[in-house]
């Protein structure tokens, strides 16, 4: 029986023994699994626990205009988020949260519900998103509501986040551009420029105890904000030519349209304007069209027509060895071209000289200059006056245009080019080739960006690049007569700005429909311009889109009023005498004289420029007897004489009236025919010599 029972005795501790022995191993490997083999995953869980990595936002760098107008800032707005797997009760969270941020109960209690791919969860609650934004960027009223409500429900939560706001609204969206729900650049130089605008997040470790409180904070990236930058853009000129913009497209029923103003000599944009448009503070509206987003100016290339003559008229001046005053056989207005009928617009001409062929945009005067410049040469000044090619503006899906090469040239694309067609271009290549010609036969390099702020708090300009010279000065000089003559006499009679000298050039081409293979009846109406003509400050380059007018008629009052107020804002001085005052019914008593000659015009004059013959004063009557010759006139108190004006050219009379100190008043354009006082006349102090141009 004692053997017995020791022998069961020792059985059972054989067993124990063995129990144990297996419950210390299976103990040694949880350690050395935990420690050993799910070393780093432990670490992480924990880190996990107790640590909390917060990102600290970086605040997006503003933009601002030339004259320091604030275009785009970054505001810091409140977003709700919450932990669905903490709520108490989803219902209850649903009513406390929709009315106050105004959002559909259903829909927010569908997504606090949604269920998430979750490994290993089996309770419902477990299945769901640790983390999901209620409402981002509240505004500042649902935020004082909130933040009333977190004070006591611990489980909603909010975190400052950057919005992005446009003070000006719909001003120059498509430049300017904008960005999404997550201030990310998608449009304009938003999108051009977002790493320097956007900076970097800076992130901070907090260090939690088990009820999730911070212990300590350590810094473990400094926040970098974004670059601040000032643009070329001019803020007044810009609303101005979207406004005219606005104006002539509704009135013309355009489908599109848009207006670029530089300055010629830096190239720098001053207005980016396009038809239609947006205001970047409102998201997208439901069906809204794609092209309302579209840069007209820049991304939308289309048939330039007649003004594109210039280049046609460059290559001539330039590399052919012809001359304004060139005679053209324009042979009636119809030729016959390898089977194709060619005729004008209007009526037809006989003989017309090369400056007359662009007043009056005669399309086989054109065809003859271009045969006289060449195949081979045409296109070479139309690759130099930078057609085909990018400007390199900061600027995203800027367009080439199409510029073809010669072996995929028909027998008539010489004359379809020098007429402006069988080629594409943006309304800014337009402006960049007129402001070779306004600059003196300089290719500048268009501007957007005009300087940075710097980290230290200073501004640094951006360089320019240096102009290329591709025409010879007196190219460019004569071509500048040649399109003042179209405003003063030609096609662009509407472009003439009131106190200021302007040159220009009109477009009309006819639509192609690509699907009918036609031309149809709309055309793309264009003006393009610069003012002053001696020195041009401005170029003005207007397209107005399926239309059913001529460009002269549609898109060069846009240029004169855009032009107009653009040199007044840059206190261009004017080059023109004013429209005479209406003579005043009532006696003017020689003290109110003065005042009377420097008050206003009356507000009953027509608001449309009166044509510079009509507005020039009368010429005065000559005296009754001869002026004394020079040699026998007595010399002033100054000793000053009146020059010698007579058969020079405007830029003459400037040149020399500056010269010598004598101010001059202005009277048409063209060539100095008469002048008061007559020349080696005395002066008196402060007289000033009347040159009448014709």
């Amino acid at each position: 029986m004692d053997s017995r029972s020791n022998t069961q005795s020792t059985s059972r501790l054989f067993v124990l023994a063995g129990l144990a022995l297996v419950w210390a191993f299976l103990i040694f490997w949880r350690l050395v699994y935990l420690q050993v083999v799910r070393h780093e995953a432990s670490l992480r869980e924990a880190a996990q626990q107790h640590d909390l990595a917060v990102e600290i936002p970086a605040e997006r760098g503003a933009l601002f205009d030339r004259t320091g107008r604030l275009l785009a800032k970054s505001l810091f707005l409140d977003s709700v988020h919450i932990n669905p797997r903490q709520l108490a009760d989803d219902e209850v969270a649903a009513d406390v949260l929709f009315p106050v941020l105004g959002l559909d109960r259903g829909e927010l209690l569908r997504r606090i519900r949604q269920p998430m791919r979750c490994l290993g969860c089996h309770k419902p609650r477990e299945n769901r998103r640790g983390f999901m934004w209620v409402k981002r960027r509240i505004s500042p009223r649902e935020s004082e509501s909130i933040r009333s409500l977190s004070s006591h429900l611990k489980w909603i939560q909010t975190t400052p986040e950057p919005q992005r706001y446009y003070p000006n609204g719909a001003l120059a969206p498509h430049a300017v551009g904008t960005v999404d729900v997550d201030g990310n650049g998608i449009l304009g130089l938003e999108q051009a420029l977002d790493p320097e605008l956007a900076g970097q997040p800076g992130q901070m470790r907090l260090l939690r105890d088990v009820r999730e409180r911070p212990i300590e904070s350590e810094l473990v990236r400094p926040v970098r904000h974004g670059t601040s930058i000032t643009v070329t853009l001019d803020g007044g000129i810009q609303f101005v030519a979207e406004r005219e913009l606005r104006a002539a497209a509704l009135a013309a029923r355009a489908d599109s349209g848009s207006v670029v103003v530089m300055i010629p000599s830096t190239g720098e944009v001053l207005a980016f304007a396009s038809f239609p448009s947006f205001d970047p503070n409102e998201t997208p509206k439901p069906g809204e069209s794609p092209h309302v987003r579209f840069n007209h100016a820049f991304s939308v290339p289309f048939e330039p027509g007649s003004v594109f003559k210039i280049v046609t008229l460059a290559a001539a001046l330039d590399a052919a060895g012809m001359r304004p005053d060139d005679r053209i056989f324009c042979h009636h207005g119809r030729l016959s071209l390898f089977g194709r009928v060619i005729r004008e617009a209007k009526k037809g001409f006989g003989w017309l000289s090369v400056a007359e062929v662009l007043e009056q945009s005669s399309n086989i005067g054109a065809i003859e200059i271009g045969r006289k410049v060449g195949d081979q040469r045409m296109l070479e000044y139309v690759r130099r006056m930078g057609f085909g090619q990018r400007t390199g503006l900061p600027l995203p899906a800027e367009s080439a245009g199409t510029v073809r090469n010669l072996p995929k040239w028909t027998a008539t694309s010489l004359a379809s080019v020098a007429m402006g067609h069988e080629i594409s271009a943006t309304t800014l290549q337009l402006a960049r080739a007129c402001s070779v010609i306004a600059s003196g036969g300089l290719l500048v390099k268009p501007r957007l960006v005009l300087r940075r702020l710097e980290p230290g708090g200073k501004w640094a300009a951006e360089p320019a690049e240096p102009p290329q010279r591709i025409l010879k000065p007196e190219t460019a000089i004569a071509l500048r007569q040649i399109m003042e003559g179209v405003v003063l006499r030609g096609t662009g009679k509407q472009a003439r700005v009131e106190g200021y000298s302007s040159g220009g050039k009109t477009g009309t081409a006819q639509i192609w429909d690509p699907v009918a293979r036609r031309y149809t009846s709309r055309y793309n109406g264009s003006f393009v311009g610069f003012a002053p003509v001696a020195n041009p400050a401005v170029v003005v380059a207007v397209a107005l889109n399926g239309v059913r007018e001529y460009g002269g008629v549609v898109a060069a009052p846009v240029f004169r009023k855009v032009a107009t107020e653009a040199l007044l804002l840059l206190d261009v001085p004017k080059d023109l005498p004013e429209p005479p005052l209406a003579p005043s019914r009532e006696p003017v008593a020689p003290d109110d004289l003065a005042i009377a000659e420097l008050s206003a015009p009356p507000e009953d004059l027509p608001a449309t420029p009166l044509p510079v013959e009509a507005a020039a004063v009368p010429p005065l009557p000559a005296p009754p007897s001869a002026p004394p010759t020079p040699a026998q006139a007595p010399l002033a108190a100054n000793g000053l004489r009146a020059p010698h004006f007579t058969g020079k050219s405007l830029r003459a009379v400037l040149e020399e009236s500056l010269a010598g100190g004598v101010p001059v008043e202005i009277v048409g354009a063209g060539i100095a025919r008469t002048q008061m006082p007559p020349g080696g006349a005395p002066l008196t102090p402060g007289q000033s010599v009347r040159v009448e141009f014709r």
